[in-house]
């Protein structure tokens, strides 16, 4: 493969990823106009993935309510707004939503969790067992134990789907 054919490729791809976007903040627009909520959209491409976001100026709680409990809402929203996504392309989209900067927020918080895990486990020589855990939250989590240069696993099944951080 050629130079050129790879960053058209390249291209190509960031073209789609962008494509899903668009068609993502369309359909959360009509979201937020329905729900009668204020908040702009932000797009972006991260890690190979769509990313949006709506984000408020005001700081009002009214978005909280799109988040819910422990990000319940905003899982249930991200899986819709993938369906429409889907719908509209006919590709399986990995689009990521955040709502208020829950995500970005949790996902510095399970950094945490997963350096302190990889540091009790290369201390205690011990695997370190984690609560239950989303897809997100667990990814999150294993990166933040590679990045400490230790190996982790996922056990059990969902809901209860759990990370292992494994001694080195």
């Amino acid at each position: 493969m050629t130079e050129g054919t790879t960053a058209a490729k390249a291209g190509d791809e960031l073209s789609h990823l962008e494509q899903e976007g668009e068609i993502a903040a369309d359909y959360l627009e009509g979201l937020l106009d329905i729900a009668d909520l204020d908040g702009d959209i932000d797009m972006d491409v991260e890690a190979d993935r769509a990313a949006v976001s709506i984000i408020s100026d005001s700081g009002s709680r009214d978005l909280q309510k799109l988040v819910g409990r422990d990000g319940e809402v905003l899982e249930a929203l991200q899986e819709l707004t993938r369906l429409a996504v889907h719908r509209e392309t006919g590709d399986r989209s990995r689009l990521m939503l955040d709502i208020a900067g829950y995500r970005a927020k949790k996902r510095e918080e399970l950094s945490e969790i997963g350096a302190k895990a990889a540091a009790d486990a290369r201390s205690t020589g011990e695997a370190v067992k984690l609560d239950p855990m989303t897809p997100f939250e667990r990814k999150v989590v294993h990166d933040a134990v590679k990045a400490a240069g230790l190996r982790s696993e996922s056990e059990g099944e969902e809901p209860q789907r759990f990370v292992v951080v494994l001694p080195a």
